[in-house]
């Protein structure tokens, strides 16, 4: 009987060395939270997960997508990008993925970053023939313009944003004006959102450009049209990005890669810290569900991580192994 026990005690030191030896392995962790509401929230699931499910120690350090890439790429710092928006970092990415300086984990939004022209659910429901913007020009007398009702109107993206021109051009290259429809400016990223509260509030008409994952789209039900045609990469870069392109044709605007990017050193020392990053996704109604928590309660990054991992479970404990997930359950 002792030497069984004492047997069991050796078995039971050195499986705990190898959990130990596999937690000192993650060691010190630096990660960027991007100073956007996803990305933030992403990066506190992130370290809540890490430290209590791995044993890392995690240090949380300000980012953005051009300088936490570069930063990364050229000193190895920050280890963690959990949020990396790659199509405006795409061939210096490829570049150090191949020289081993970085390396691509999981595709953090699994259906990809989302912009285009939607339409509030509850016209969608009314009006089932609307799946395309094209469906939708055929119905002004339901996008009623807020200072003249007897035009239609399509809100445009905030002013001085890349997508302002992307919008404008397809306004033109879908003669919308000759349909009825006319760009409304509404100041701000702000007054944006304030167009569709209100739109929901009077349950009025409402088409314009929005972006996903968002609050908003958390908050307000809204549907997404598809232009009818593939996106033509070749024709947005040469015309439909381009401001005052002379003739543009419709298109369709891309899905965003949105992926997790680490180090090199980081993955090789991370042991299985490293499964869970390469295994970690969500969709976007899951991210605009609790962003929209956020700004109801007026959450930070931490509270909102802290949210999602108290009540979507069925989400979060399919990226690690059940005594992991003990593990983050019991320090929340």
């Amino acid at each position: 009987m002792k030497k069984l026990i004492a047997s069991a005690l050796l078995a039971a030191g050195l499986l705990g060395g190898l959990v130990g030896s596999a937690n000192a392995a993650c060691g010190s962790v630096s990660i960027a939270e991007m100073n956007w509401a996803s990305a933030g929230v992403a990066a506190n699931v992130d370290k809540i997960i890490l430290e209590n499910g791995y044993g890392c120690s995690v240090d949380l350090v300000t980012g953005d997508t051009l300088p936490t890439f570069t930063s990364m790429d050229e000193k190895g710092q920050p280890d963690v990008a959990p949020e990396l928006w790659i199509n405006a970092v795409r061939t210096p990415l490829d570049k150090a993925v191949s020289e081993d300086r970085l390396v691509i984990a999981a595709p953090l939004l699994s259906d990809g970053g989302q912009d285009g022209w939607w339409i509030p659910k509850f016209i969608a429901d009314a009006h089932p023939d609307i799946k395309t913007v094209q469906d939708a020009l055929k119905h002004p007398e339901l996008f009623p313009a807020p200072d003249d009702p007897s035009k239609a109107a399509i809100y445009d993206c905030p002013p001085g944003w890349q997508c302002q021109s992307s919008l404008e051009n397809l306004y033109r290259a879908l003669d919308m004006e000759k349909k009825g429809f006319k760009l409304v400016d509404t100041g701000s990223a702000a007054g944006l959102d304030g167009t569709i509260a209100n739109a929901f509030e009077h349950k009025t008409g409402w088409l314009g450009y929005y972006w996903s994952p968002t609050a908003i789209l958390g908050k307000y039900e809204m549907v997404r049209l598809s232009f009818g045609v593939p996106h033509d990469k070749a024709e947005w870069d040469a015309c439909t990005s381009v401001t005052n392109c002379a003739n543009p044709k419709v298109n369709s605007y891309p899905v965003s890669e949105v992926y997790t990017v680490v180090t090199k050193s980081f993955a090789d020392k991370a042991g299985v810290a490293i499964d869970y990053l390469k295994t970690r996704k969500w969709t976007n109604d899951t991210v605009n569900s609790i962003l929209a928590w956020q700004t109801d309660n007026q959450g930070t990054n931490e509270d909102t991580a802290r949210q999602f991992l108290k009540t979507r479970e069925d989400v979060w404990t399919k990226w690690v192994s059940p005594d992991v997930a003990a593990k983050v359950k019991a320090a929340l």
